[in-house]
């Protein structure tokens, strides 16, 4: 009998001993590993909200980032130095309802528009001042959103819904949704033919949508690719590129063929992704901590340059096309959540 309490001591304690690791693991937040492509400039330190931090969109103007807690609602505006967007120069808040996600910021209009999914609601909000203008009734589980300049709508995916919902900016109502069928994640506009591309997420799937007609004007596999959460596009070169969250891998799709051309593994749980144009470089980070660079070589030649390790949950990412800077966004337990801030080395290719 003793014995048996000796066995059940060590392994209790054992089990102990990973449950701290693990613990110590989320909490603690080391800098990033070191790389030939990119120099790790820094933390911008957002306020905590919670124990737990979770952080989604990120939207960057004029020296100025948006970035949303999903698991508080909170919006954060940053202003950032203009000299080196490294320090943030003011941080404040728009508080909300749980499950926030993208910002959209109009180009002519000091308005601002944000989902928000629990709430299943699109708020205006003026992105100075931070002060709310409207709620607009939307769909369930809202979640990305995007402007289109040709046809001046906004357009909000809804993920448990199945459709798109259409809004007017400037009379600020809904004027139409899109059957989807599927469960869409992240949009993205081809600037050269005016369509928007949705992604599928529970299909494996990518759909091509005229706005002006509000219909789907065709819809392709993008397999291997399963469950899609972010994507880019390359319009000069005809390239779509979509992060696959189930098998950790990075899709190039032919816009004009229809079809995946290759595709790249690159770190688990892939959520967001950019496209840099003028560096041809592609970003990807996941919520396994990794920052994923690869490098176009042509439209059809691709090359994973590095994989940065960052933090458990940094899972979101935009970049800055006029300075090349990408920043990262960091989930946080019991701390404080942050952006790490990262540019490129100017002596690689």
């Amino acid at each position: 009998m003793k014995r048996i309490l000796k066995i059940v001591a060590r392994v209790a304690l054992v089990v102990v001993g990973i449950a701290a690791l693990v613990l110590i693991y989320l909490v603690y937040v080391g800098t990033p590993s070191r790389s030939r492509f990119m120099t790790f400039q820094g933390f911008i330190e957002l306020p905590k909200t919670g124990r737990l931090n979770v952080l989604d969109y990120l939207t960057l103007k004029d020296h100025t980032l948006f970035v949303t807690a999903e698991s508080s609602g909170s919006v954060f505006r940053v202003a950032l130095d203009p000299a080196t967007q490294t320090t943030a120069l003011n941080i404040s808040t728009l508080p909300g309802g749980g499950s926030v996600h993208g910002v959209v910021l109009l180009p002519s209009q000091n308005v601002a528009l944000v989902t928000r999914g629990e709430e299943n609601t699109v708020d205006l909000f003026d992105p100075t001042s931070l002060q709310q203008i409207k709620r607009i009734p939307v769909a369930e589980d809202a979640d990305a959103i995007l402007y289109d300049p040709n046809t001046k709508l906004v357009y909000v995916a809804n993920g448990d819904a199945h459709l798109a919902t259409l809004i007017d900016p400037v009379t600020q109502t809904t004027v139409g949704t899109i059957a989807l069928e599927a469960k869409p994640e992240y949009p993205a506009l081809d600037a050269r033919t005016g369509l928007l591309y949705q992604n599928l997420n529970d299909t494996n799937m990518v759909a091509a949508i005229n706005l002006a007609q509000k219909s789907i004007v065709g819809k392709w596999s993008i397999a291997p690719c399963e469950g899609p959460t972010g994507m880019a596009i390359d319009s000069e070169q005809r390239r779509l590129f979509a992060v696959c969250s189930h098998n950790a891998t990075l899709v190039v799709f032919d816009l004009e063929k229809h079809l995946v051309i290759t595709s790249l593994k690159i770190g688990g749980g892939p959520d967001s992704v950019a496209f840099d144009a003028t560096l041809h470089r592609i970003y990807a980070a996941g919520k396994s901590g990794k920052f994923d660079i690869v490098q176009q070589d042509g439209p059809d030649t691709y090359r994973l340059l590095d994989q940065i390790s960052t933090h458990y949950g940094a899972h979101t990412l935009v970049v800055d096309p006029a300075t090349h800077q990408v920043f990262v966004g960091y989930a946080s337990l019991l701390n404080q959540p942050r952006i790490a801030v990262f540019s490129r080395i100017t002596n690689q290719p």
